[in-house]
């Protein structure tokens, strides 16, 4: 693993500029953040090349993030409210690339409806996998369950219950570290790219973990997580602008 010749950008609760002409706009909602401490020797192995395990105090991190995605619009378009809204659940990396971009790499995501995925496989070569999903709610507990249809492992599946506690007056450097996140890493037809986000300052709340039953991270290649996570948090949720794509320069794709 090489050290990036650029210092990472600093962690900013808010974003650090704004999307003005966005490639797609999409809001997530009711949020469930699982972490645990990955070893960044690990990480380096799978990720995209020009990139590298984003770290805090030397350790990196692998999150279980489920979610509802909520009306996926193109362009300045309104979202599709049936397509374009639908269970997800991703496994994601920490990452950091050669110009001090701080992002996450998807190993997986887990998505209910056929359409986008297949969508988002074939233009943006992002991890999308259709599965049987749903999430439920009783009062302050959410329950989401996802089994993997295509293309595979056929069967991989996660079962994530939380109970939703006080919202987080002041978050931890630990907390911006894994959720203020204003971009991805991707390979793109065997080129690194970056894809840059913005949206509101996360609301988060505290969670009481009470299930954890999965096998997508091990199904993403990575060790399967021993032990509880260090890190459980909910948010209600987020509207979002993507950006275009950028080279790994830095300059915007057409």
């Amino acid at each position: 693993m090489t050290l990036t010749p650029r210092a990472p950008e600093a962690i900013t609760p808010d974003p650090p500029g704004e999307t003005t002409r966005p490639l797609l706009t999409q809001s997530w909602l009711d949020l469930a953040f699982l972490h645990w401490a990955a070893d960044p020797d690990e990480v380096a192995r799978v990720l995209p090349a020009g990139t590298v395990p984003d770290t805090l105090n030397g350790v990196t991190y692998v999150g279980l993030v489920a979610f509802r995605m909520h009306r996926v619009g193109w362009f300045r378009l309104p979202g599709i409210p049936y397509l374009g809204t639908f269970p997800e659940t991703n496994v994601r990396l920490y990452s950091v690339d050669e110009h001090g971009r701080r992002g996450v790499v998807f190993r997986s995501l887990d998505a209910s409806r056929l359409i986008p995925v297949a969508v988002a496989r074939a233009a943006f070569r992002l991890p999308y996998l259709w599965s049987r999903m749903a999430i439920e709610r009783d009062g302050d507990t959410l329950t989401y369950t996802s089994t993997r249809r295509w293309p595979g492992p056929r069967g991989a599946r996660s079962r994530i219950a939380i109970r939703v506690g006080e919202p987080v007056a002041e978050p931890s450097e630990l907390e911006h570290f894994l959720t203020a996140r204003w971009g991805m890493h991707n390979a793109f037809f065997a080129r690194s790219m970056y894809l840059p986000n913005t949206h509101p300052r996360w609301p988060l709340h505290r969670a009481e973990l009470l299930e954890c039953d999965e096998d997508l991270i091990r199904a993403g290649g990575l060790a399967a997580p021993t032990g509880a996570p260090v890190s459980v948090l909910y948010s209600p949720g987020v509207p979002v602008r993507f950006g275009r794509r950028t080279r790994p320069g830095g300059i915007p794709t057409p």
